[in-house]
């Protein structure tokens, strides 16, 4: 993804926040590939747009997995970024997504598990000790061993819907990690469609969604 390519994928920007579509494969932030991130490829169009001298402020509110495509909003004062950080807190901030889950699937359903991080291998997993994690979701369309879910996030953990889905031997089409039978090179099919919160100062209840990728 080049720099100027950002342009064309804002969808919101004011004095306190920036809206954007992350495209898939593109890290949140620097992490061990080293490959160009959101968050220096928005700092760098800040500071070109604004002519800023120094480091531009970017707050990082919540993240994508990197295969994981869909909108994202930054916070571009310390202030801003506080309230929005309070409202992933306490739950305030809406985060939907579309996924295409294989196997057999309840029409709708609420999944409620514990999560538990492990750091040195980089995956997520069901354990006691870990924290609390919930979602629901409805079956949208079927085709075969595939269904169309759209999925309402109630908490964000780290690789939550993956992990949730696929211990229920209903692992997400094309998921590298926690798919076993996802072939080399399938993208995951995982797109965070819907983000609502409210404005960090004027209080307004902002929504912004996306269309379902073609590839869907």
């Amino acid at each position: 993804m080049e720099d100027g390519k950002v342009m064309n994928n804002i969808l919101y920007e004011d004095n306190h926040i920036i809206v954007v579509e992350k495209k898939i494969n593109i890290p949140v932030q620097e992490d061990d590939s080293k490959d160009l991130d959101l968050l220096s490829i928005i700092k760098k169009y800040l500071k070109d747009k604004y002519n800023k001298p120094g480091n531009v402020y970017l707050g990082l509110i919540h993240r994508l997995d990197r295969p994981v495509g869909g909108v994202m909003v930054f916070a571009k004062t310390s202030k801003a970024a506080s309230r929005l950080s309070e409202q992933v807190r306490t739950h305030k901030m809406s985060k939907k997504y579309y996924a295409v889950v294989e196997g057999k699937l309840d029409t709708e359903a609420t999944l409620k598990d514990r999560l538990l991080k492990d750091r040195k291998n980089n995956i997520v997993k069901v354990d006691q000790n870990g924290k609390d994690a919930k979602l629901s979701y409805k079956v949208i369309s079927r085709r075969n061993n595939l269904n169309l879910v759209d999925i309402d996030l109630k908490t964000g953990r780290s690789h939550q819907i993956r992990v949730q889905f696929s211990s229920r031997n209903n692992p997400l089409y094309g998921d590298q990690k926690y798919n076993k039978k996802a072939l080399v090179g399938e993208q995951i099919a995982l797109f965070a469609y819907n983000l609502s919160f409210y404005h960090p100062i004027t209080k307004e209840l902002m929504t912004f969604k996306l269309q379902l990728p073609n590839r869907y």
